[in-house]
């Protein structure tokens, strides 16, 4: 049997784990990826990339290609039928609040999105190779000792996972041991939790295909209720390929066939013609939520991603929520296996991420229901009603109104304003149009915090020609004799 010790070993080499791995990398961290597969991922099923998503790549310094080769979602179309006559558009909506963002919505396959990260990952080790063991299948994880027990050193616990790759077994030891699995997750399993929720009898079809059509917003993420149904368009990268996130009420998930699927999508978009002419992927799916009843095991192994939180793709949460995941333990894992911070910093983690997770679950139920048919005419919801709530939901599914509550990295604060207009204590620290003062160079301010493993310390100074915000400015710079100044 062979036999290899890492820092962190990652199962599954997903959205999670990838984004994990950038940040291990960064740090110079000993870890390893195993994954099932015989390769990258070739066809993602995931494709929205939300604003959040955007930023946190740019501030990885890997948001060029996602930009360059996505497709960006601008404007959102609502139709629906009126009698006889066929979906008529009713109104169209900017995608993303004005101001919500610097970074827009954008489309781009996760397969090119795991690719990015692991160009980037190739980088940071300096020696063109990704720390990917493809063809290893784990087959069970245990912690040897419990992490609970304070009269040891944390550094004496130690995570063993047994994997075989062509009917070799290996045995691996890890420090720490991340879940980045999957919804049918063997980590999971093997620490004998389970994911607690349940699943409704909505029943969606989605496919990716290339159309001929007349229809005028076959290029514009469009909701479409009609007589026939409900259908979410989502135009993909490229210029000719399409989503259809379809509505089959009365089915069975099993039962569906790709010509239904072609049929049902012919009908709801009359009186427009949609002919397909080829069709690059399909699946039809029973939506459910379901949250994992424990996100770590001693604080050794930790689950992310599909592996503890799964639900409805038409909200676009998915990847990434997953992808948010390992940013938050990388950075985390990083700065703990470095010295730079107690290991009690990565209970953090799950009281961050658990509470995100609890609260998409949620979200998603509500979203579900929303777009049934039959959970409109119940409550009588209009189409007008309808938009008016998913414009509505847009600051979330943007993935911008996570708040993370008071912790041993997260201060209180007398009110949501006590740093400065605009912040928000555990939120996301917003961006804003700034000029450099060494250069006269507009940007970002965002392009001056980058995600490189420092802490950054902004300082609201107020106007420093005046004599009382210089004085609060070399105030803190004598109480931080070692800070690095840059002035923006």
């Amino acid at each position: 049997m062979q036999t290899e010790e890492v820092d962190v070993l990652i199962c599954g080499s997903g959205s999670a784990g990838l984004c994990a791995a950038i940040w291990l990398a960064r740090f110079g961290i000993n870890y390893k990826v195993l994954e099932r597969r015989d390769g990258p991922l070739e066809v993602g099923q995931a494709d929205g990339v939300q604003c959040r998503t955007v930023e946190v790549f740019e501030s990885l310094s890997i948001s060029e290609p996602l930009l360059k080769e996505s497709y960006h979602v601008m404007e959102l179309a609502f139709w629906s039928s009126d009698g006889n006559s066929g979906v008529q558009r009713r109104r169209a909506a900017p995608d993303t609040e004005a101001g919500l963002s610097h970074q827009p919505h954008v489309i781009l396959n996760q397969a090119r999105i795991n690719g990015i990260m692991i160009d980037e990952v190739k980088r940071l080790r300096g020696d063109n190779t990704d720390g990917i063991e493809y063809g290893c299948q784990v087959d069970d994880v245990h912690v040897l000792q419990s992490a609970k027990n304070e009269t040891k050193s944390a550094e004496s616990d130690l995570v063993e996972v047994m994997a075989s790759k062509g009917g070799v077994p290996h045995l691996y030891r890890a420090k720490y041991v991340l879940g980045c699995d999957g919804a049918h997750s063997t980590v999971r399993r093997s620490l004998g939790f389970k994911m607690v929720g349940d699943s409704t009898d909505a029943v969606w079809g989605v496919m990716d295909v290339f159309p001929r059509t007349n229809f005028p917003d076959i290029r514009k993420k469009s909701v479409i209720q009609s007589d026939a149904g409900n259908l979410v368009l989502i135009p993909r990268e490229g210029d000719c390929m399409v989503r259809f996130y379809i509505e089959l009420p009365g089915t069975e998930a099993s039962e569906v066939s790709l010509e239904y699927l072609h049929e049902r999508a012919r009908l709801i978009f009359r009186p427009y013609t949609m002919d397909i002419a080829k069709t690059a992927w399909w699946s039809a799916y029973a939506i459910g939520q379901r949250l994992a009843d424990h996100f770590h095991k001693d604080y050794r192994v930790f689950l992310t991603g599909d592996a503890c939180h799964t639900h409805s793709p038409k909200a676009g949460q998915g990847m990434n929520v997953s992808l948010q995941d390992g940013y938050n333990i990388g950075w985390k894992l990083g700065l703990v296996l470095t010295g730079r911070a107690p290991p009690q910093i990565l209970e953090t983690y799950v009281s961050e991420r658990q509470q995100t997770a609890t609260e998409l679950i949620e979200f998603d139920r509500y979203f579900t229901k929303l777009f049934s048919t039959a959970y409109r005419q119940e409550h009588g919801i209009t189409a007008d009603q309808f938009g008016e709530q998913f414009l509505k939901a847009g600051r979330y599914t943007a993935g911008l109104a996570t708040k993370y509550e008071v912790s041993s990295i997260v201060c209180g604060a007398a009110s949501d304003t006590a740093l400065a207009s605009g912040v928000t204590v555990g939120m996301r620290f917003p961006t804003a149009k700034v000029v450099r003062l060494c250069d006269a160079r507009p940007m970002q301010l965002l392009r001056a915090l980058p995600a490189d493993g420092r802490w950054h310390l902004v300082v609201f100074g107020g106007n420093m020609l005046a004599n009382q915000g210089a004085s609060k400015l070399e105030a803190v710079r004598f109480e931080n004799p070692h800070t690095t100044w840059t002035m923006d």
